[in-house]
Parts: structure tokens; C-alpha cells; sequence
């Protein structure tokens, strides 16, 4: 475990890494005795100086819930990280690269909950329950911490990588359509890079939601109500560049495009 001092200044590291938009050495190399608890801990002070600091705090996101991501990454349980205001683009967004380092995109479905949702024992039809809609989204990855060997640790203390999502537009209830089947195809510069199906994500794209709100509840917290879950790609990452138009066709729930400039 680490000490409250090492919590805080690695939290601080991470802090000024997102504000110069730069990359740390990874936390594991410097202590290799650092626990998951600690890693949360580590996000939990960022988070909580963010906050401190006039930020707002609108949802979370979920990550690694897929077979696609963990082998793309070589971390084979899910994560969790914090979501504010700033970092949410409409469809058609033109997103400044500088603001984020190792800039990737995601595949994804994100889910606004109605009412609050709650552990120990919250089960997918408990978490569609909750949803009052899905919409598509692209999450950008934004890693302050070197790539190379990073373990969960890493991840999760720097927010679980992530930087900003772009949403849809196209919403739609758990009971109008079946969200397992909501393919994603993602293209950069007009060519097709990545493709996949929402059931990827653990079988069924809200079961990360459910999952959530167990992990929460072992910290005596709950997800409430008008928070936007991000649930966790069913596609690979795929790196971006300055000038790269991104598209992606989520089939019945409409198209996502953005522009990095």
C-alpha cells in the first residue's frame, strides 16, 4: 500500500501531466507495491482537486469490459473513471489533439439513468431499469502515463485514460431495440478501421452498468440519477492524428463524426 503522501503527489503529477498535456513515468515502475486501492486512491484526490477546482462532475466510464480491449491492452478486468462537463462533444465536433496525449478512439454505447442504481446485487435487468436511454459514443483516450508495460494500476490512477466523448444523436430506450446488436463501424479519412457488435461488451452492453454499481456500493456509494455511463468499447483503439476526420456508422442508432484539429 502506498503512503497518503505518495497518493498525493502522484495525483499531483498526474494533474500537471493533464495540464501540459505531457506523460509521466509509470507509477508501477517507481512502485512496484502500489495495490488497485492505491490506483483508485490516486484518481480519487485527482478527482476530487478537479472538482475543488470548478469542474462538474456528469457521469463515469467504464473500460476494459470487452475481449477486443483487453487484448489490445493486457489488462483483463474492467475499470472505472470520472467524466466531467468539459470533456462532452456534440456529433461533428471539431476536437483540438493538443489537448490530449495519445490520442485514440473508441467504439462505444453510453446510457443516462433515470432513477438511481444501487448495489450489492444489481443485475442487467436492474440496470435496464434504470436507463432511461442509450446513445452511441466515441470516447478519446488520453493517456498521461507511458504505454509501454503499464498495468491497471497505471490506468486507473490516471483516470482510467480517459480524455472526452462525442455523442449522438440518436437515443433510444432498452425496449426499443435490441442494444446487443448495435454494430459499430469506424472509419478514419474514409477508410474503414475497426468494426464491431455492442455484445462484445460482456454480453450485453448495460451489464457494465450493472457491474458498476456493485463496485461502487463496496465504497458505500450509488450511481444517480442524469448521470451519463460510458460502457466500455467493443472495438479496438484506434489512433488519431491532427486533420483526422472520424466516422462511425452505429447502424439504426445513426452516425458520430469529429474532426481533429
Amino acid at each position: 500500500m502506498l503512503s497518503h503522501d505518495d497518493i498525493t503527489r502522484l495525483a499531483a503529477e498526474l494533474a500537471e501531466a493533464d495540464r501540459t498535456h505531457g506523460v509521466i513515468p509509470r507509477i508501477t515502475v517507481r512502485h512496484p507495491e502500489a495495490t488497485v486501492d492505491d490506483s483508485y486512491a490516486i484518481q480519487g484526490v485527482w478527482r476530487d482537486a478537479q472538482i475543488a477546482a470548478g469542474r462538474r462532475l456528469v457521469g463515469r466510464k467504464i473500460g476494459l469490459t470487452s475481449k477486443a480491449m483487453q487484448q489490445a491492452t493486457g489488462i483483463t478486468e474492467p475499470d472505472y473513471g470520472v467524466m466531467f462537463d468539459d470533456t462532452v462533444y456534440e456529433s461533428g465536433a471539431e476536437i483540438p489533439v493538443d489537448h490530449f496525449s495519445n490520442v485514440r478512439i473508441e467504439v462505444e454505447l453510453a446510457f443516462v439513468l433515470k432513477r438511481p442504481l444501487e448495489g450489492p446485487d444489481c443485475a442487467l435487468d436492474d440496470a435496464l431499469a434504470a436507463i432511461d436511454y442509450a446513445v452511441p459514443a466515441l470516447e478519446v483516450l488520453n493517456s498521461h502515463i507511458e504505454l509501454e508495460g503499464r498495468t491497471i494500476v497505471d490506468t486507473i490512477s490516471d483516470n482510467a485514460a480517459y480524455g472526452a466523448m462525442v455523442l449522438g444523436s440518436e437515443r433510444r430506450r432498452p425496449d426499443e431495440i435490441d442494444l446487443r446488436w448495435v454494430p459499430g463501424v469506424l472509419s478514419r479519412n474514409g477508410e474503414i478501421e475497426e468494426t464491431g457488435v455492442a455484445a462484445g461488451v460482456l454480453g450485453h452492453p448495460a451489464t457494465g452498468v450493472a457491474w458498476l454499481a456493485n463496485k461502487f456500493h463496496q465504497h458505500g456509494a450509488r450511481l444517480d440519477a442524469g448521470e451519463i455511463i460510458l460502457a466500455g468499447s467493443f472495438t479496438r483503439p484506434m489512433w488519431v492524428s491532427r486533420g483526422d476526420e472520424v466516422l462511425c456508422d452505429y447502424g439504426p442508432m445513426g452516425t458520430i463524426t469529429c474532426r481533429f484539429v
